[in-house]
């Protein structure tokens, strides 16, 4: 009797041991960009710093590590209070690489811009779907990585990206623009899709299903067309681990 009460009191100190509760994302690098601060029509918005802003809390309520998480934006000293970095590639990747050299365990880009065919915009440049690539491969080797684009066109950055470790989704097909990125907008639909999805989502690849219904039955609602088609591509090496992955709180409701 004796024994078999130890056996379960180590299983209990292991169940609630704050090792044990450590999230699967609490050793990851993760890093949220908004690339640019102009609606479609050339006028200001704020919609892709509010995802930047509200895509690195939820990311805290999942169970990422917020001293983990970088922010970038065009117009970094607008925010203070989050402290972003400025949104050049140069500046990113350094960044990426110095920080992954100590959060080792996984890596997360999420991207909030304009885009085309040839790519995102990443403050005054154009961030093309291979030199992202190799940003990651360079940063981020041998470990799962999550990738978000939530841009037009951001399916285009698919096959390039593509790792066996490694989980990609897209606003939009390679063809198609998504929508949401007016002067009023708060956020592109993608990204409120996604915040939106959050909550009720056990792991990113559940994340990504509902975030496309979301978008899916926002552009309905609205007469947005043609349906931008958001993309999810997930590695082979990665899908059967993806239970390792669960979030493990709910995120918070944004404003």
């Amino acid at each position: 009797m004796r024994g078999a009460a130890a056996v379960i009191g180590l299983l209990a100190l292991l169940i609630f041991s704050p090792a044990a509760r450590a999230s699967p994302f609490s050793n990851w690098t993760a890093v949220v960009v908004a690339g640019d601060a102009h609606a479609h029509s050339g006028g200001p918005t704020e919609a892709f710093d509010n995802a930047r802003r509200d895509v690195s809390k939820t990311l805290v309520a999942l169970g990422f590590d917020k001293a983990d998480i970088q922010q970038f934006s065009t117009r970094p000293k607008r925010y203070p209070a989050d402290a972003p970095g400025r949104s050049d590639a140069e500046t990113i990747s350094l960044a990426l690489r110095t920080k992954a050299q100590t959060a080792k365990a996984g890596c997360l880009f999420y991207l909030s811009s304009h885009g085309g065919p040839e790519g995102a915009i990443l403050g005054q440049e154009l961030l093309r779907p291979q030199r992202l690539a190799a940003m990651l491969n360079d940063a981020c080797p041998d470990r799962p990585s999550i990738v978000v684009i939530s841009a037009c066109f951001s399916g285009v950055f698919i096959p390039p990206l593509q790792r066996g470790d490694r989980l990609i989704l897209t606003a939009a097909r390679p063809d198609r623009a998504s929508f949401g990125c007016g002067e009023s907008d708060r956020y592109p639909y993608f990204d409120d899709c996604f915040l939106a999805s959050a909550s009720q989502a056990h792991d990113f690849a559940a994340l990504g299903t509902a975030t496309q219904a979301c978008v899916a039955r926002k552009e309905t609602e609205t007469g947005a067309e043609p349906a931008s088609e958001p993309q999810m591509w997930i590695g082979p090496a990665l899908r059967p681990l993806l239970p390792l992955y669960g979030f493990n709180h709910a995120p918070p409701k944004t404003p």
